[in-house]
């Protein structure tokens, strides 16, 4: 009993329990979301393999040091800021990418009252809808594969350059036309801005995104790619199965009918409701 009461009076007796401010709790939970972003960024690219491999030398080390293998432990030290310099390299595509994604991310816009930039009545026209929407499902019945872009705010241009520009006003029969088999102008995505399609055959960029299906072609991995880096939405059809499907925000929803189509591209439409053109009127009244 003795023992007992001097380990408590030793390493108990000066113990305290911290006081948790409200604003410990609030870092506490952001620092959670940080990481837990992190390891997601990290498990859907190819730094989930580095960490891997980051992790077996750092066991090694420790073994290393364990037994005091001084020439060992020498070397570890003078090459860690060479190897931190060669995974921010090797890094680089991903790196860009997630800071791309945060950028898209509209924090500023979502705080402020109100935003300068939108359109009330939208992107794009309900018949430019219309007419996706039906080119799409036309195609998919004989199987004609098709990857059409549908931009947003960020700009395609860079996309836009490595095709040739066809300005012209979205319609399914255009749409058809040009992903016709043996045509000049079939092979490559289509990209929409607004109610007019820009450029035909542009070059996409592929998405390395370890967790898409096997079976994908690069049809799918170039919608998907594109989504990654921009806030564009692409619809993909098969020229397999003639499914549509469509890559946003990263994420690929496969095998939509005409309704979950419509609904996708109504998202990011950005078409005001009548309720938010009141609220936004009287907003603007307000200020005079």
């Amino acid at each position: 009993m003795d023992r007992i009461n001097t380990f408590v009076q030793t390493y108990l007796g000066s113990a305290r329990i911290p006081t948790v401010r409200w604003e410990d709790i609030v870092e506490i939970l952001i620092i959670s979301f940080l990481v837990y972003q992190i390891m997601l960024w990290i498990k859907n690219t190819k730094a989930w393999a580095l960490l891997k491999g980051v992790v077996t030398i750092m066991l090694f080390l420790v073994v290393a040091a364990y037994f005091e293998m001084s020439t060992i432990l020498w070397i570890a030290n003078n090459v860690i800021y060479i190897l931190a310099l060669g995974i921010i390299i090797v890094l680089q595509p991903e790196l860009r990418r997630a800071l791309e994604q945060l950028g898209r991310q509209n924090i500023l816009s979502s705080l402020l009252p109100f935003d300068s930039n939108k359109i009330e009545d939208g992107l794009f026209s309900d018949k430019t809808i219309n007419e996706i929407v039906k080119a799409s499902f036309e195609m998919g019945k004989v199987k004609t594969g098709a990857l059409i872009v549908v931009g947003q705010k960020l700009s395609l241009s860079e996309f836009e350059r490595t095709g040739i520009e066809v300005d012209g006003i979205v319609s399914s029969q255009l749409l058809i036309n040009i992903f016709e088999h043996n045509t000049p102008l079939h092979d490559g995505a289509v990209i929409i801005r607004g109610d007019r399609i820009i450029s035909a055959t542009c070059y996409l960029p592929l998405s390395d995104n370890m967790a898409l299906s096997k079976d994908l072609g690069t049809r799918h991995r170039a919608g998907v790619g594109i989504s990654e880096i921009t806030d564009s939405l692409t619809i993909i059809v098969s020229e397999e199965t003639g499914k549509v499907s469509v890559a946003y925000r990263g994420e690929l929803y496969r095998g939509l009918d005409a309704d979950g189509l419509r609904e996708k591209l109504q998202l990011v439409q950005n078409k005001q409701t009548n309720e938010e053109k009141k609220r936004r009127f009287w907003k603007g009244r307000s200020k005079e």
